[in-house]
This record gives C-alpha cells, sequence and structure tokens, in this order.
C-alpha cells in the first residue's frame, strides 16, 4: 500500500490539498476516511454460530491510531507524518473520545469486540448511540461540575446503515436508526459495533449542565448514559432505554438469522448472545416475544432463548444487580411483562424458595434472576468473583445450577494497552525478546532472563522516566499543574465509588501533610494522582472528590508540604487521558475493599507498564500476586472471607476506629478550620458525618495496615535496581491479563462460534 498517494488523493478530493498545506484537521478527516473505506472493503468475518454481545456501555477511546495498528498502517502512516513534520499524536489530539462508556464495563466490551476480531470470531457489538455520553467533567471551586459531551461529528466513525427498526415504548411506536463502527482483526477480516439511535432526539433540550425533561422520551431517549436516577422520571427513562437497546438487537439478530438462511426454531444452534450485566437482561423475553410471533410455541421460544443467551455478572453490589418495580415496565415495555410474569410461573412452579423468584413480592422484577434462570452460563469475571457469587451472594441459584456457574478472568488489549500508549517500552520488548508477544502475550513472560541484568533494568527505568516527564509537560500543559518528574508517582484512575476508597487515599494525604509538618519529610516527593468520574447522583462519592481537590490547593500554597507531596485530580479522566497516564506511574493503587470489586482492568493495564500494585486482595489483584509473587506487590487489608462476615455480623464500628489515636487526626483535619477555609462545609461536614458513623466499604478498618504497607513499597523504590527488577515482573506476568485470551476462554467455553 502507498499511503503517500492515498493521502494526497484524499486530500485533493476533500480540501484540494496536499499533506504539506493541509491542517491537522483536514488530515485527521482524509486518514479517518481512508481507514473507514479499507475496513468496509474488507470481508465480513463469518460463521456457522455468530455472537451478540449486548451492552450499556462500550467505552472505545480514540479509534484512529488503535485501527492503524489493527491495519498493519500505524508505522507507515507515524513515518510519513514525521517526513512532513507533523506527529501522528498531534492528530490523534483532533479526533473527539467516544462518549458511549464510563468505566471498567465499557472499557472491556471495547477491548472484548477487539480481541474477538483479533481471533477472526464471527461475533458484533450492541448498544446504544449515546449523543452526550456520560458527561464532561469540568473543576469549578473544588467541585465536580457536570456538562455534556458532545463527540458526533459531520464526519466521524460511524456510518449509517440505513436499517431501520419498529420499537414500541409505552403506547408509542418509534423508528429506530441503526448505525455501524467498524472493528476490524489484526489478522484480517471485520467485525462490527451496531449503535442504535432515535432520529427524534433533540440536544437542544439539553438546559444547563446535563439537565433535561426526563419524561420527554421521543426527545431525550439517546442524549445520555446512565441518566440521573435519582427520582421515578430518570429511572423510568433507564428502562426505556434499557427496552429500546434490547428490542433494536432482538429484530436485528432475528433479521440476520433469516438473511443467513436459518428457521427461528434454530436460533440457538446459529446464535449466541452475551448479556453484559443486567442492563440488557430484557433481551431475553424480547427474544421470546418475537419467536412466539413467527408461530414457536411458548415452550419451544423460552428453550430457544434459554439454549441462547448468556449473562456476565460483574459486581455483587447490590445497587448494579438491576430490579425494576413492575409498574416500570408495564409503562416503559408493556409487550413483554406477559412473558415476564410467565417465566416468573414457571420458576415458582419448580423452586419454592422466595429468594430466586423473578418477581418479589414487592411486585419488582429482579433482571439478573431472569439472566440465571433462562440463560445457559454465568460468569464472574475474576477467580474471587466467581467464587463469591457461587458460595455467598448467588449461592442459592448456584445450588441450583451447579452447571452454569464458571469464571473469565478479564483482560485487556495490548494492541492499545501496550503497542499504542506505550510505544517505547513495546520497542524495547521487541528489541530483547523478539515480535512474537504481539501476537502471543504469554511471550512477555521471556523477559524474566533480563531480571538480573542491570543494562535492561537501567534502560527499563530510562522509559519510565520518559513517560513521567512526558505526563508533567502534558498535564502543565492541559491543567496548569507542575508536578516533579523525580518524584514517585502513586496512581489511583477510576470510577469515583466509595468501595474503591479514594477516601482512603485521600485520607494517606492527609496524614503524610501531617508527618511533614512535624518534620518527618518523605525520601522523595509524592506525587498523589487521581482520575475520577462520579455519578451525578452519587453525593458522597462527589463529595470525596471536593475533598481531594481542597487538599491538592491546600498542598500547592504550603511551601512547608509543597516540596515533598503534590496533589493532582486530572479533570475529566477518560480512555485518552488512561493513555498519558498509565506508562508513567509507579505505584497503582487497587484498594478496593476486599469482595467488592469484581475484577478491575486497570490494575492490568499499570502493571503492563511496569507500576508495582498497591493493593488488597480483591477481584483480579489475587490472580495479580499469584503470578508476579509476593515480593512483586504490596498487599494489605482484611480478607474477603473476613469482610463477608463482619456485613454479616453487623459489628463493624467505625466510630471506634475514628477513635484510634493514628486515625482520629486524619479524619477530624476533613472538617478542621484549614479545609473549611478552603471547601464547602456542608460536603465536608457530610462527607466526615459518613466516614465516622457508617464507612460502609470499611476504610477505616484497613487504613493503619494501608499507610504502613504504602510507606514500606516507597521505600523500596529508593533502590532502584530491586524496583526495576519488580517492575519487569510486573511486565513479564501481564501476558496472562490479554483479553484474547479471556476470549478464547470464552469461545471455548461459552460461546463455541
Amino acid at each position: 500500500m502507498n499511503l503517500q498517494k492515498r493521502m494526497d488523493t484524499a486530500l485533493s478530493s476533500c480540501c484540494g490539498k496536499t499533506l504539506a498545506q493541509a491542517s491537522r484537521a483536514e488530515i485527521y478527516a482524509a486518514l479517518m476516511t481512508l481507514v473507514k473505506e479499507e475496513m468496509r472493503s474488507r470481508e465480513k468475518i463469518t460463521g456457522e454460530r455468530k455472537l451478540y454481545y449486548v451492552s450499556a456501555e462500550f467505552l472505545m477511546g480514540k479509534l484512529l491510531s488503535n485501527n492503524l495498528i489493527n491495519l498493519g498502517w500505524f508505522d507507515e502512516a507515524k513515518a510519513l507524518l514525521a517526513q512532513h513534520g507533523i506527529a501522528l499524536e498531534e492528530i490523534e489530539e483532533e479526533e473527539n473520545e467516544p462518549s458511549l462508556g464510563n468505566g471498567g464495563l465499557g472499557r472491556l466490551a471495547a477491548c472484548f469486540l477487539d480481541s474477538i476480531a483479533a481471533l477472526g470470531l464471527c461475533g458484533d457489538g450492541a448498544g446504544i448511540c449515546y449523543h452526550d455520553g456520560l458527561f464532561h467533567q469540568r473543576f469549578k471551586d473544588h467541585k465536580q461540575v457536570e456538562e455534556r459531551d458532545p463527540w458526533i461529528t459531520k464526519e466521524s466513525w460511524l456510518t449509517d446503515t440505513g436499517i431501520r427498526f419498529p420499537v414500541t415504548l409505552g403506547e408509542k411506536q418509534v423508528e429506530a436508526v441503526m448505525y455501524d463502527v467498524d472493528v476490524p482483526g489484526v489478522q484480517g477480516g471485520r467485525n462490527t459495533l451496531h449503535l442504535f439511535d432515535l432520529p427524534t432526539v433533540d440536544e437542544s433540550i439539553i438546559r444547563e449542565g446535563i439537565d433535561f425533561d426526563k419524561t420527554d422520551i421521543e426527545r431525550n431517549l439517546t442524549l445520555f448514559l446512565y441518566p440521573d436516577d435519582s427520582d421515578d422520571a430518570g429511572r423510568l427513562l433507564r428502562v426505556y432505554q434499557q427496552y429500546f437497546l434490547v428490542s433494536c438487537t432482538a429484530q436485528l439478530i432475528l433479521r440476520e438469522l433469516e438473511e443467513r438462511g436459518y428457521a427461528p426454531r434454530d436460533l440457538h444452534k446459529h446464535v449466541v448472545v452475551q448479556i453484559n450485566d443486567t442492563h440488557p437482561t430484557m433481551i431475553i423475553p424480547e427474544l421470546i416475544r418475537l419467536l412466539v410471533a413467527k408461530g414457536l410455541t411458548m415452550d419451544e421460544a423460552v428453550a430457544e432463548v434459554q439454549q441462547t443467551c448468556a449473562y456476565t455478572n460483574h459486581t455483587i453490589l447490590a445497587e448494579a444487580l438491576e430490579k425494576w418495580p413492575m409498574a416500570f415496565l408495564e409503562k416503559a415495555a408493556p409487550a413483554i411483562v406477559p412473558v415476564i410474569r410467565e417465566l416468573d410461573k414457571r420458576i415458582r412452579a419448580q423452586y419454592p424458595d422466595a429468594g430466586v423468584q423473578i418477581i418479589d413480592e414487592h411486585n419488582v422484577v429482579h433482571m439478573a434472576h431472569i439472566d440465571i434462570h433462562y440463560g445457559f452460563s454465568v460468569n464472574g469475571v475474576a477467580a474471587l468473583h466467581t467464587q463469591i457469587l457461587q458460595k455467598s451472594e448467588l449461592k442459592a441459584f448456584a445450588d441450583l445450577y451447579p452447571g452454569k456457574f464458571n469464571n473469565k478472568t478479564n483482560g485487556i488489549t495490548l494492541r492499545r494497552w501496550l503497542l499504542h500508549c506505550n510505544a517505547p517500552l513495546a520497542a524495547y520488548i521487541e528489541e530483547l525478546i523478539g515480535p512474537g508477544f504481539r501476537a502471543h502475550p504469554m511471550e512477555l513472560q521471556k523477559l524474566i532472563a533480563f531480571e538480573n541484568d542491570g543494562a535492561v533494568l537501567r534502560r527499563l527505568l530510562k522509559i519510565k522516566a520518559q513517560a513521567k516527564r512526558d505526563l508533567a509537560a502534558y498535564l502543565e500543559k492541559t491543567q496548569g499543574v507542575q508536578i516533579a518528574p523525580d518524584s514517585i508517582y502513586d496512581v489511583q484512575i477510576k470510577r469515583l465509588h466509595e468501595y474503591k476508597r479514594q477516601q482512603m487515599n485521600a485520607l494517606y494525604a492527609i496524614g503524610k501533610i501531617l508527618e511533614i509538618r512535624a518534620g518527618h519529610v518523605p525520601a522523595r516527593p509524592i506525587t498523589m494522582i487521581f482520575g475520577a468520574k462520579a455519578a451525578p447522583a452519587y453525593t458522597i462519592a462527589k463529595d470525596i472528590i471536593h475533598l481531594i481537590l481542597c487538599l491538592a490547593d491546600l498542598v500547592e500554597h504550603d511551601p512547608q508540604v509543597a516540596p515533598h507531596l503534590r496533589i493532582v485530580m486530572v479533570e475529566n479522566y477518560n480512555v485518552t487521558k488512561a493513555g498519558k497516564i498509565i506508562p508513567a506511574c509507579d505505584v497503582s493503587e487497587q484498594i478496593s475493599l476486599a469482595s467488592k470489586e469484581a475484577s478491575g482492568t486497570g490494575n492490568m493495564k499499570l502493571m503492563l507498564s511496569g507500576a508495582v500494585t498497591l493493593g488488597t486482595l480483591d477481584g483480579a489483584n489475587v490472580e495479580i500476586r499469584d503470578l508476579v509473587g509476593e515480593e512483586n506487590i504490596a498487599i494489605f487489608g482484611r480478607h474477603s472471607d473476613e469482610v463477608i462476615a463482619l456485613y454479616n455480623a453487623g459489628t463493624y464500628d467505625p466510630q471506634a476506629l475514628a477513635k484510634d489515636p493514628q486515625i482520629a487526626p486524619l479524619v477530624s483535619f476533613i472538617v478542621g478550620p484549614e479545609l473549611m477555609a478552603i471547601g464547602d462545609p456542608a460536603c465536608l461536614n457530610r462527607l466526615h458525618h459518613e466516614m465516622v458513623t457508617k464507612d460502609w466499604f470499611m476504610a477505616l478498618l484497613d487504613l493503619k495496615d494501608y499507610i504502613h504497607t504504602k510507606d514500606a513499597l516507597f521505600a523500596r523504590y529508593e533502590d532502584s535496581t530491586a524496583w526495576a527488577k519488580m517492575s519487569l515482573h510486573n511486565i513479564a506476568k501481564a501476558g496472562y491479563f490479554s483479553s484474547d485470551r479471556t476470549i478464547a476462554e470464552y469461545n471455548r467455553d461459552i460461546w463455541k462460534l
């Protein structure tokens, strides 16, 4: 392929310019057009059996470089632009990041689509084309402010397929539009992400921030991911969204089944549906309804769907195991209500246990219960998580269906999270062990042979040091924040939630402030980097952001503390910013309360770039520990069985812990005069009260062990050779966490494509 000629032709056609004359925006548009044309020219991956991966989120990140890598064009494009004095990174800046996801759930779905195509498996994604995504986060007065995050431009990765589906929402029938985003495989071929939209949606109804009329469904349906559910109108809107997604997807499945020449009664032989968390659960009754409409009996339709649908559970948190009042379903999705009642009736006839019913005594529908009863597979996403599901949270179901439950530990795609975001490290790894790891990530283990090679260890430190300088320059450019590249970069980047315990990290920062003021300065400056968005209606999470921003302000203006400690909260944390932070990270904070994090994937991305994990034995941290060994990770905190026992006993007492001589000064600092002068007393008082009276995720319980373990890990950083060896072991063992491995296991055990 001669990319130079193709670019010249594309630029001449679109703007009458050469590459040397074109603007960055024009170059991006031309390159995107060429990539879209190349992807569209590739054959669709086909097979006797097809996967539909249905998810409320697909956090794709910017697509240009990812697609260039998968097409095999990346190096040529980079070299071509460099000949004209242009960095590919500059062109990437022209791209809007698709606002189609929030955190790990959506990022996982994106990695999975990439890996499904990479392995040449026939599988498409199905989601919603949100116009304004979650929200764009801005900081004002030390608080999170939400603003709309429009990303769709006239020229984008979306292609209007011309396919339309009728969907009945409540009493109205609307017409859905299907857009496609191609997903190229590294070995050739392509799959597709199908995104459904409503042409009547009107962005002009968005008022200040992200406020809008939540009752005007035809104009608001696909505006935002996870609309504020603090009132019934917002919760009902979520039900409308979910039914819209599954109705479109179910119609697409049956349409394509017919186009492939198969009868509806052979659905399970040629289709498998993976339900990514409970948001798409309604696809089960919707498929049954549509199959009955096509002439199957109820028994036949139920049997077909039961052999077609599989469910991934991503959490044990009650808030994420969705339950909808039947009244909401009757209003938003009346067509499937008789089916749900029939499914519930069948379960009641088989199992008298009230705990496994679909509709409970309050006339509330438990979505996960539908998935488990009427799917053929239920999987957790890390070994510990699956164990907890079977032994505790979903024990009643595991006892009924022991053969359904299985584990599929999450993974990440090395193409984005190493080859793209940390190209210098990837190039050096290739220099050491050859290119085989690109296709076979387990080959990273060959790096262990260099663990005592001083030159290799020094080179790894040099690559990390440059990444830290790059991040420092980026933060100064984008946020006006100055950090010291020779400090230790301590990073916690993930969704803001109390169970992830950013508040515990903030208490550590308070302790360090007090220590420095007392004359106990750290051996090396510490830079604490946070990145997180809090759900707009999650008040305490927003209060934690407020605390972190207040602490950052306090430290910056304290001449005694500032030389030794910096606190940075990255504004509007997203996939793009993750790609800049991850290569620079020294310490990866994975500090969720044991038993609460299903898996985590940030922990995998950070270890792949050589960060050392500081974490609890939660989620995939357990498997990281098992792979790298105790000496190459820093573990603290109570174990999951102790935590579960405390919850069951109801004996946890944060008020007693808050009086501990080591903890009391840290907690009281939140409502002390210094922070009160900087922040909003209402927010700080509310957070303080929550921590000392409830502390539902037991930050105070693990705090002292956390502080001790973290300080000990920071001390180990001073032995640069030993640290580089730890870093190398983490990189070498990260190959297991490739999403290619995860997808191969899904296919072997569940999909059988």
